[in-house]
Order: structure tokens, then C-alpha cells, then sequence
């Protein structure tokens, strides 16, 4: 039990990919940015099935600032996407391109922050739970079907918020917040990078 409440506690926090589902809900897109969930839940029972059964030695410790770089990087990049779309006054939907299932996946995927979720879980918490086998597959695949919820909660929220606003240079203006928190989660990111390399050195 304690699994779950440490893993759905962190994955629920504000972040990287629950501001993307934010904002497709803010924006209207809840339906179509589905795929978007599937990946981020994809991504994660990868990492989990990785992890729980080839163990920590897959990614030392170490070498998480890489992926911390390569992340930030992407995150900028889903940011400038953000902050350069515009919702149109005339019409019902955005003119911003629906999250896909690859850019849940390779957000999630490359998100320090899921990765330290998955290390502790994988290499304390399943051996101390006897969680083997077959069992390490389930019960990854229960918490990665919390990850991808975590992302479509927000967009819910999102939702309930954009349709109760009908001036739409109000939500152009919540899509730049949100573009902007993306590039504050991104810096994080990015310092951790820079963290590991002056450790490093």
C-alpha cells in the first residue's frame, strides 16, 4: 500500500506533464489529448518494468543528469509550442496541436523526476514488499495506470475552468502561464543537469 501512496503522491504533484494536461483542458483538447495519457503511462511501464527487473545498473544514479539535459531540452521545446500558439476569437478550437501519444511518452520517459519516483520503488520498496516475478509487472502496470491519470485529472480540472471563461484572450493568457510553468519545470531540469556535472568535475 505504502507503494502506491508514495508513487501517486509524487506523480499527482505539479509538473512537467500534468501542466501539459492542464492545458489541454484549459485549451478544450481533453478529448483528443487521450493518446497524450496512454504515453505518459506507456512511458512509465517501460521504466518500471526496466527497473524492476534489470534493476538500478540500467541507469546508475550518476548519469540521471543526461537525461535531466535531454529532458529540459524537450520540455523548451513543448513550451515555445505553447507559447507560440494562439487561440482564434472566431472559432471554437484552438489552433494548438493536440498532444500526441509520443509526447506523453517521451516526456514522461525523459523526466528525472519519474525516473527517481520508479528508483526507490524498484530497488527498495518491491524487494521489501516481496514483489517478484510476475507480480513486479502487475503492480507496475497498476501504478502506471495512476501515472496516466495524473495528466487527465489535471486536464479535467482544466476543462471545468476553461468552459466557465468565454473570453478567449483570457484563455491565450492561462496558455502562456501555462507555457511559462513548463519552462520553470524545464530550468529545474536543466539545474539538475548542471548539478551533476559540476559533481562531476
Amino acid at each position: 500500500m505504502e507503494i502506491f501512496i508514495y508513487t501517486l503522491s509524487v506523480m499527482y504533484s505539479p509538473g512537467p506533464v500534468n501542466f501539459m494536461g492542464l492545458n489541454s483542458g484549459l485549451t478544450g483538447q481533453l478529448k483528443k489529448t487521450i493518446p497524450f495519457f496512454i504515453g505518459v503511462g506507456a512511458a512509465m511501464l517501460l521504466l518500471f518494468l526496466l527497473f524492476g527487473y534489470v534493476g538500478e545498473a540500467l541507469i546508475p544514479h550518476d548519469d540521471l543528469h543526461y537525461i535531466a539535459l535531454v529532458g529540459a531540452i524537450y520540455t523548451f521545446y513543448v513550451a515555445f509550442k505553447m507559447l507560440t500558439a494562439h487561440l482564434d476569437n472566431n472559432t471554437d478550437q484552438p489552433s494548438l496541436s493536440s498532444l500526441t501519444f509520443w509526447n506523453g511518452f517521451f516526456i514522461q520517459a525523459l523526466n528525472p523526476k519519474g525516473i527517481l519516483v520508479i528508483l526507490p520503488v524498484t530497488t527498495v520498496m518491491y524487494p521489501t514488499a516481496h514483489i517478484t516475478g510476475n507480480m513486479i509487472a502487475i503492480v507496475s502496470l497498476l501504478i502506471s495506470m495512476g501515472a496516466a491519470g495524473a495528466p487527465f485529472t489535471y486536464a479535467v480540472t482544466g476543462t471545468m475552468i476553461g468552459n466557465k471563461i468565454q473570453n478567449r484572450s483570457w484563455l491565450n493568457m492561462l496558455n502562456k502561464i501555462m507555457g511559462i510553468a513548463l519552462i520553470i519545470s524545464g530550468l529545474f531540469m536543466l539545474k539538475s543537469f548542471l548539478h551533476g556535472i559540476q559533481v562531476i568535475v
